[in-house]
């Protein structure tokens, strides 16, 4: 059974899911870009799914996709790279701040990709995972937050919850720059939420890239309601973030 209402040609996965297969973070795909030419049907599109991001694929040979969430267009986001990768079986993925790699391991999906091309994020330690579990709203305070805890220090398991809390214009928090050039915009969990505004990020692949960067070391994160991030930072700086995906809706057309 299908949860989601979205336009024929478009699939629909969820990415960086449980162990179990619940959970992960929606995201949109449009295989073929050309259907939605330029920023204004691209951004109506994104607006109307309400996901946290929606990928164009406008060269699926090349890789090279354009990602957006209900307010702007992003240069870099973790989840959805991850989710392109895995539905168009690339090995590179070609954006405007560099070319990302990509490999399957199993049932992972690996990205590798640089920290300094996610955007900002206060990441805050609580002293235990039960405290992450306990919160019930957004910790008070402007801008994007990730909170975290460590769940088995020795063994690099981590929980995490994602907060796109408001900014001090009253907007939530976004991913980038928005298409007129501003830091504006939101982001959605879900098609139909309008506003593209959320409390919560069920999976943040471009903040476990952080926190794994800013730690030095491998981690398995569980996210929001029991989503599973894995990373991997590398010698040379880059960081893999890796995870299951899986297919919610296939993008027929008649």
């Amino acid at each position: 059974m299908n949860d989601f209402e979205v336009p024929e040609g478009i699939d629909v996965l969820r990415v960086f899911c449980g162990p179990d297969g619940r959970h992960g973070n929606p995201l949109g795909v449009v295989r073929d870009g050309r259907r939605y030419p330029g920023n204004d049907a691209r951004q109506a599109l994104a607006r109307q799914l309400g996901f946290s991001e929606t990928v164009f694929v406008d060269d699926p040979e090349r890789g090279t996709v354009d990602i957006r969430t209900p307010g702007l267009r992003l240069p870099f986001a973790g989840h959805p790279l991850v989710g392109a990768a895995w539905l168009l079986d690339l090995e590179v993925l070609e954006l405007p701040v560099g070319d990302v790699f990509a490999r399957q391991d199993g049932e992972f999906t690996w990205i590798t990709a640089r920290p300094e091309w996610a955007p900002p994020r206060t990441l805050e330690q609580y002293a235990t995972a039960a405290e992450v579990e306990a919160l019930t709203e957004p910790p008070p305070g402007e801008g994007w937050l990730y909170v975290w805890a460590w769940e088995d220090e020795a063994a690099g398991r981590v929980r995490a919850r994602g907060f796109p809390r408001r900014t001090e214009t009253g907007r939530t928090d976004t991913r980038g720059t928005d298409t007129r050039g501003s830091r504006s915009g939101g982001t959605g969990t879900g098609a139909g939420t309008g506003s593209g505004g959320i409390e919560e990020d069920e999976a943040t692949g471009a903040a476990a890239m952080l926190l794994s960067a800013r730690l030095g070391r491998a981690l398995n994160i569980t996210q929001g309601r029991g989503s599973q991030i894995l990373t991997a930072p590398a010698p040379d700086g880059t960081v893999e973030v890796g995870g299951r995906v899986l297919l919610a809706r296939a993008g027929l057309r008649r």
